[in-house]
């Protein structure tokens, strides 16, 4: 009996990765029926949807604290814990996301990701022992900062008060100290999950490349700019670590710095965090095929995004992978030097945007049956 591995990422607005891989699925056994076992492994690269697809593989179920918004009211943040209670899935957008800002209120200067750090407080609290934080989508450029202070760090200015929220309010500080984080944060494995690899500073830094997103004016980015490289000098100082040019440190407006520099943490690309938690490798090593996906693929897929994830390991034990997508952009062909063999749209005619993304799971299925029956072809 043949297996199939179908481990495709969500497509944006229209799917999640589970609801993929059961589109996927129902167009297979309509040809294969039970003649093929089927394993099914939702995906992501750290980005959005990192949660929703950890949260279907590990069987988790949802927490929903109420917690500091990025502009310092409070929001309700929502997380999984599964693994049978051992794994916490946190997206720090939850928290402190770009999305939880009005566009006419989006300042870097002065949001935080302290509510990030309170949900991880939270599940420090449920007993968890792995912690798996997705740092995509912030509003903040504070380099963790209120994460920090949530956890427990001291960061004070040069009158001893607490720092006030925000990356602006960075230039001021004076000290940290780490000897008064949370105990419990020694005895937890941590995986922090990057969809970018940018730098703490310079022209690829967290400001120059994001800050204008985040609503910063070009004065706004010059003076974030010159806190976060502050900040980077009293890390260095205070807790001898260099944060300032280490790939995925810029990350979420610089709170993969603030990662590195306070907690046993390494940065990891998402897809490999992802792969990692499902023991994706070992289900690899059992099929005859792999499926996998994205909403769409073009000649940017092969920076770190989930296809050439899942194909990069398939190809390593030497098992043919298929994708599919919701559209084929410019340079798709790229893939093939990466470990996929063949590429696909599930586009069946010209449609409007919105017809495509309402009718995705009906257009997977469809595309599904008519590859499980190119398959079954007997030549």
């Amino acid at each position: 009996m043949k297996r199939l591995l179908i481990a495709p990422d969500s497509f944006k607005e229209s799917m999640s990765a589970l609801e993929v891989a059961n589109a996927i699925e129902r167009g297979f056994r309509r040809v294969f029926n039970d003649t093929w076992m089927i394993d099914k492994i939702p995906m992501a690269d750290g980005g959005e949807g990192t949660s929703q697809s950890l949260h279907d593989a590990l069987n988790g179920r949802w927490r929903t604290v109420t917690v500091t918004g990025p502009l310092g009211h409070p929001v309700d943040a929502t997380y999984s814990i599964g693994n049978k209670g051992r794994t916490a899935v946190i997206e720090m957008a939850q928290a402190s996301g770009i999305e939880l800002v009005p566009l006419h209120l989006r300042n870097p200067l002065i949001t935080t990701t302290y509510g990030t750090g309170e949900l991880i407080i939270d599940a420090l609290n449920q007993g968890v022992t792995h912690l798996i934080l997705g740092i995509g989508g912030s509003a903040t450029n504070d380099g963790g900062a209120g994460l920090i202070q949530a956890l427990g760090g001291q960061l004070r200015d040069g009158s001893g008060k607490m720092m006030p929220y925000g990356g602006g309010a960075l230039q001021q500080l004076a000290s940290i100290d780490i000897s008064t984080l949370d105990e419990r944060l020694k005895a937890v494995k941590i995986d922090v999950a990057c969809d970018v690899d940018n730098p703490l500073l310079g022209d690829r830094g967290a400001t120059a490349v994001y800050g204008p997103q985040k609503g910063a004016t070009s004065a706004q980015c010059e003076q974030l700019e010159r806190a976060l490289m502050h900040f980077s000098k009293m890390i260095h100082k205070t807790l001898n670590k260099d944060v300032s040019n280490v790939p995925g440190a810029g990350a979420a407006g610089g709170l993969g710095a603030g990662l590195l520099a306070t907690l046993n943490v390494q940065l990891k690309p998402g897809i490999e965090v992802v792969q990692a938690a499902t023991q994706f490798e070992s289900h690899v090593k059992a099929c005859d095929l792999v499926v996998t996906g994205e909403g769409k693929i073009d000649g940017q897929s092969i920076y770190g995004k989930t296809p050439i994830g899942v194909a990069k390991v398939a190809q390593a034990h030497h098992k043919s992978v298929i994708a599919v997508a919701g559209t084929l952009g410019e340079g798709y062909e790229a893939v093939y030097e990466h470990g996929i063999d063949a590429v696909f749209s599930i586009a069946s005619r010209p449609m409007p945007l919105s017809d495509a993304l309402s009718r995705g799971p009906e257009l997977l299925e469809r595309w599904a049956f008519d590859m499980a029956q190119v398959l079954s072809l007997k030549i």
